[in-house]
C-alpha cells in the first residue's frame, strides 16, 4: 500500500513537470494538457486514484494549493496599473460578475434543466476565471497597452470574488428556509468582506515589519511568507468560509505594490511552487473523475457552454465597459480571454461533495458540466486568441525587439540600425545625457535605474522579446539579467563582458552559463569603444546563396564582425559566442566592418 502511495504521488509530479515542458514546446496551453493526462491516469487507466492517494485530505490540500496560487497571482498586480483604466477594471469584476453570475445561472436552469439552488451555484462558480491559462496566454500573445492589463487583473482578482460568491450561494441552498438563507446571504458578504480584508492586511503587515526590520534571513523569507500566506488563510475561513481567497490576493497584492523590502526572493519561490501545485492540482482532480460522470453529458451540456462563449461572456464585457473608454477592438478581445481554471476545478470538486454528503440529488452533475467548461473555454480561447488577436492588431506573439541596456554613442549606433530596419528598439539608462542624444537620433527610451522596482512596471515590453546589456559594468549587466529573466527567455537574453574575463580556465559564472555571451571571443565593451571611435562602422548588406557571408568578408581587409541577422520572415537572429544563426537564403546582414578610405 505504501509503494502504491509513493508511486502515485511520484507519478503525478513527473507528469506535472513533463507535461509543462512539452504544451512549451509545441505552443498549447498546459492546463489543457494537464487534463487530458489526469483523465488517462485516472479514469480511463486507473494507475491514479486521488482518493486512495489522499483521503479526506484531498480536499484540504487542494483548498491551500489554491490560496498559494492566488497569492502568488496578486503579487503580480500594481496599483500604478490602474491609473485611467480602474473604472473599466473595477465595473468589469464587480457589475461583469453580477452579470455572469445572472446569465450563467439561467442558462443552466433553462438548457440543463437544474433547480434554482444548483442554478445559482453553477452560475457562481462560473464568474471565476482562469488567470493559470490567462497570464501565460497573455504572455504568450504579447497584448500591449492597457487592455493586457485589465484582462490581468480581471482574472486572477475574479478567483476569490466567485469563490466567494459561490460559498454564500451554497450556504444558502442547505439552509433551511428563505429567510434564513436571507440573512446567511447579507451576513456572508459582509463577514467575506471584513475578514478577508482584515486578515489579509494584518498578514502583509506582519510580514512587512518582519522584514524591514531584518528580523528574518534571506533564506527564510519564502517559508516565512507562505507559513503566514496559509495561516492568514486558515485564520480567515476559520470567522467566514472561502473569504481566505480574498485575504490571501489582497495580502498579496500589498506585499507586490509595498516599498519597504523586496519580494524577489518571494517571488522566485512562489513561482516555483506554483508550477508544481497547479500541474498536481489539474492531473489530481481530472484524475479523480469516473467515467459515468461523463456518459451523461448530451447535446443540452454543449449548448450551455456554447451559450456561455456566444452569449454570456459578451454581455458581461460590453454591458460592464460602457463608456469605459475601451475601444471595440479591445472589448472583443476581452470577450476572447475568459476560460476557466482550477479555482473552478476545485471549488466545484469541494461543493459537489458537500451537496452529495448533504443528500442534494443534482449535485452529481456539477461536476463534470464544470470540467466540460473548462476543456471547452481552455481549448475554445487558447486556440482562437491568437487568431484574433493578430486580426485585432493587439498583439505581438513573437516579438523581435530589443531591450537594450547602456545608452552611450555606439549603443545608440546598434540601435539606430536595427530601427531603420523596423526592429523596435528601446534604450535604457540612468545617463541624462546619452537619453537626450537617443531622443535626438529619434529612438524610443527609458530613463531611469534599470535595476529598479520601478523598470520592471514601466517599461512596455509588448514589442520586445530580446535584452542586449551593452554596460561598462559586468555587475550592471548580470544583476539586469537576472533582474529580467521573468520577462525575457534566458536565451533571449544577451551579455556584452565588459573586458576579457578574468575568470580561472574552465569556470564560468552561473550567469554566462544561463544566458548568451555576445559575438566574437574578443568583442567586449572596451573593444567595441575603441572601434567606434577610430576605424569601424555599422553595415547593412544583403546576402543570398550566391553572395554569401565568406563573399561579403572578402570585401575588407581587416576582420569583418557580423552582428545581426534577419531573415527573410523578419525573424531577428543575434550573432552570440555560444549560438551563431544559420545563414541561407535572402537575408539581411548587420555587421561591424572597417570604414572605407573615403570615409
Amino acid at each position: 500500500m505504501e509503494e502504491q502511495v509513493v508511486f502515485g504521488l511520484a507519478l503525478i509530479l513527473i507528469l506535472g513537470v513533463a507535461v509543462q515542458w512539452v504544451s512549451w514546446r509545441i505552443k498549447v496551453p498546459s492546463i489543457l494538457l494537464l487534463l487530458l493526462t489526469g483523465f488517462a491516469v485516472g479514469p480511463f487507466s486507473g494507475l491514479i486514484n486521488p482518493v486512495d492517494l489522499f483521503g479526506k485530505s484531498l480536499f484540504p490540500f487542494v483548498s491551500l494549493s489554491v490560496a498559494i496560487i492566488l497569492f502568488e497571482g496578486g503579487l503580480g498586480l500594481r496599483y500604478n496599473e490602474l491609473k485611467g483604466i480602474g473604472h473599466a477594471v473595477s465595473r468589469l469584476i464587480l457589475l461583469g460578475a453580477l452579470i455572469t453570475w445572472t446569465f450563467s445561472s439561467l442558462a443552466a436552469y433553462f438548457i440543463l434543466g437544474w433547480d434554482i439552488g444548483l442554478s445559482l451555484l453553477a452560475g457562481a462558480i462560473l464568474v471565476v476565471t482562469g488567470p493559470t491559462v490567462v497570464i501565460p496566454l497573455l504572455r504568450y500573445l504579447r497584448v500591449p497597452g492597457n487592455i493586457g492589463t485589465i484582462i490581468r487583473w480581471e482574472g486572477i482578482v475574479n478567483d476569490p470574488v466567485g469563490a466567494s460568491l459561490a460559498i454564500l450561494v451554497f450556504e444558502s441552498i442547505i439552509a433551511t428556509n428563505a429567510r434564513e438563507a436571507g440573512i446567511v446571504v447579507i451576513g456572508g458578504i459582509a463577514k467575506t468582506i471584513l475578514f478577508g480584508s482584515l486578515l489579509g492586511i494584518v498578514g502583509a503587515g506582519i510580514l512587512i515589519i518582519m522584514f524591514r526590520k531584518y528580523w528574518i534571513p534571506d533564506n527564510l523569507h519564502s517559508p516565512v511568507t507562505l507559513i503566514v500566506v496559509l495561516g492568514v488563510f486558515v485564520g480567515a475561513n476559520f470567522f467566514q468560509p472561502e473569504s481566505g481567497l480574498l485575504a490571501v490576493t489582497l495580502m498579496g497584492i500589498i506585499l507586490g505594490n509595498q516599498n519597504y523590502f523586496s519580494i524577489k526572493l518571494i517571488l522566485e519561490f512562489k513561482e516555483n511552487l506554483q508550477v508544481i501545485l497547479i500541474s498536481s492540482l489539474f492531473i489530481i482532480l481530472a484524475a479523480r473523475l469516473s467515467l459515468e460522470q461523463f456518459y451523461s453529458l448530451n447535446f443540452s451540456h454543449v449548448l450551455f457552454l456554447l451559450v456561455l462563449i456566444i452569449i454570456v461572456r459578451p454581455l458581461a464585457v460590453y454591458l460592464s465597459t460602457i463608456k469605459s473608454g475601451l475601444s471595440h477592438k479591445e472589448k472583443i478581445l476581452l470577450n476572447w480571454m475568459a476560460p476557466r481554471g482550477i479555482v473552478a476545478a476545485a471549488v466545484s470538486s469541494i461543493f459537489a461533495l458537500e451537496l452529495t454528503e448533504a443528500g442534494y440529488g443534482q449535485a452529481d452533475a456539477l461536476v463534470p458540466v464544470i470540467f466540460l467548461v473548462i476543456i471547452g473555454t481552455v481549448t475554445f480561447y487558447s486556440l482562437t486568441a491568437k487568431f484574433v488577436a493578430l486580426r485585432l492588431k493587439l498583439a505581438v506573439p513573437d516579438p523581435q525587439g530589443l531591450l537594450i541596456v547602456g545608452a552611450h554613442h555606439w549603443a545608440r549606433e546598434i540601435a539606430k540600425a536595427l530601427h531603420d530596419l523596423k526592429i523596435s528598439v528601446l534604450l535604457a539608462d540612468a545617463n541624462w545625457h546619452h537619453i537626450t542624444q537617443a531622443r535626438m537620433d529619434g529612438l524610443p527610451v527609458y530613463y531611469g535605474n534599470i535595476l529598479s522596482k520601478n523598470a520592471l512596471d514601466e517599461i512596455d515590453l509588448s514589442l520586445l522579446g530580446k535584452m542586449l546589456l551593452l554596460t561598462s559594468n559586468d555587475e550592471v549587466n548580470h544583476l539586469a539579467a537576472i533582474h529580467f529573466m521573468d520577462l525575457f527567455e534566458t536565451s533571449e537574453i544577451y551579455i556584452l563582458p565588459a573586458d576579457k574575463t578574468q575568470l580561472p580556465a574552465g569556470k564560468k559564472s552561473e550567469i554566462e552559463l544561463s544566458t548568451r555571451i555576445l559575438w566574437e571571443e574578443n568583442m567586449t565593451f572596451s573593444f567595441l569603444d575603441s572601434a567606434f571611435l577610430n576605424n569601424y562602422e555599422i553595415k547593412h548588406t544583403h546576402l543570398t546563396d550566391t553572395f554569401d557571408l565568406n563573399a561579403f568578408e572578402k570585401m575588407y581587409p581587416d576582420t569583418v564582425y557580423p552582428l545581426f541577422l534577419i531573415d527573410q520572415g523578419g525573424k531577428l537572429h543575434i550573432f552570440a559566442k555560444n549560438g551563431k544563426p544559420e545563414i541561407k537564403g535572402n537575408v539581411q546582414l548587420l555587421a561591424l566592418v572597417p570604414k572605407s578610405k573615403s570615409d
